[in-house]
């Protein structure tokens, strides 16, 4: 997913042209749609961080644009509209958006929000954009987007490779669902929950040896998944020095031997106490 990319979807010119001045500023590169169709190919084309849909277009539905693109990207979607009814709204958040906005709007608000949402998401981009991570027969470059397994190249939805790149970032660390989920999309209902269980089961499918038995993505029962590696790619692991067992139990030698008493048929009795004591030995 591209953060620096917006898509704006909507079929009056004017109206795209007044968001683009609005937010070249903040976003370096806007793509633009008039049509429900050319949203979705172009969605899938560049997959912008950022998704501005009108409501209302003329070859398709907004609700209809917006269940389509939500299926494989985690892109944030605001729904603008001239009139929202709650009916409408509870709607749109159901099938993925993220947010409603009514025209007529404040761009300064608009913008405001943008860059609001931009701050909780480029934290995520961090200090790995241009590393190459391994894991046993795993191996993720991040600036490339590619992962292999062995000779293997392993193909990744968007969806799939923002969680994967997100458990990487935060490698050994237990993320609840809620975290995950407002990382990939930015908000979570019980719609979301269900649907990152179906992502997390297929990205085990696809990189774990034996996903009936993950050995990366670990499941913390009740609060969520954590990515399980020999080191984190942010945090090295310091080496450890070696360790010299010593044995605190060793037994000494004792300076006597033990005796034996002999019964009358020849049998063992039991031990005899040596006549002194023994000295303790000089590893106690």
């Amino acid at each position: 997913m591209q953060y620096d990319t917006v898509l704006i979807v909507d079929h009056e010119p004017q109206i795209r042209r007044l968001l683009r001045n609005a937010l070249r500023p903040e976003i370096p590169r806007v793509l633009e749609a008039g049509s429900g169709r050319e949203a979705i190919d172009l969605a899938a084309a560049e997959e912008p961080g950022l998704v501005i849909l009108e409501s209302v277009l003329p070859d398709m539905r907004g609700v209809d644009v917006c269940r389509e693109i939500r299926k494989w990207s985690p892109a944030w979607i605001v729904v603008l509209s001239a009139g929202f009814s709650d009916r409408d709204k509870v709607r749109l958040f159901a099938v993925g958006a993220d947010d409603c906005v009514t025209k007529p709007f404040s761009t300064l608000e608009f913008v405001a929000r943008i860059r609001a949402r931009r701050r909780r998401l480029e934290p995520h981009q961090g200090p790995l954009g241009t590393q190459s991570l391994t894991t046993g027969n795993l191996a993720v470059s991040l600036s490339a987007r590619t992962v292999r397994r062995g000779d293997e190249s392993i193909h990744l939805t968007p969806i799939e490779w923002n969680l994967l790149r997100f458990f990487l970032v935060h490698a050994d660390c237990t993320l609840t669902h809620n975290q995950v989920l407002e990382a990939i999309w930015g908000s979570a209902s019980a719609a979301r929950h269900r649907s990152l269980r179906t992502h997390i089961a297929n990205l085990r499918r696809k990189i774990e040896r034996d996903p009936m038995h993950p050995k990366l993505i670990i499941t913390e029962s009740g609060v969520g998944y954590r990515w399980a590696s020999d080191r984190s790619p942010l945090m090295p692991r310091k080496p450890r020095a070696a360790r010299i067992r010593h044995n605190p139990k060793a037994r000494p030698e004792r300076s006597e031997k033990i005796r034996s008493s002999g019964a009358p048929d020849g049998s063992s009795t039991g031990y005899e106490p040596p006549a002194k004591p023994l000295r303790p030995s000089p590893l106690f």
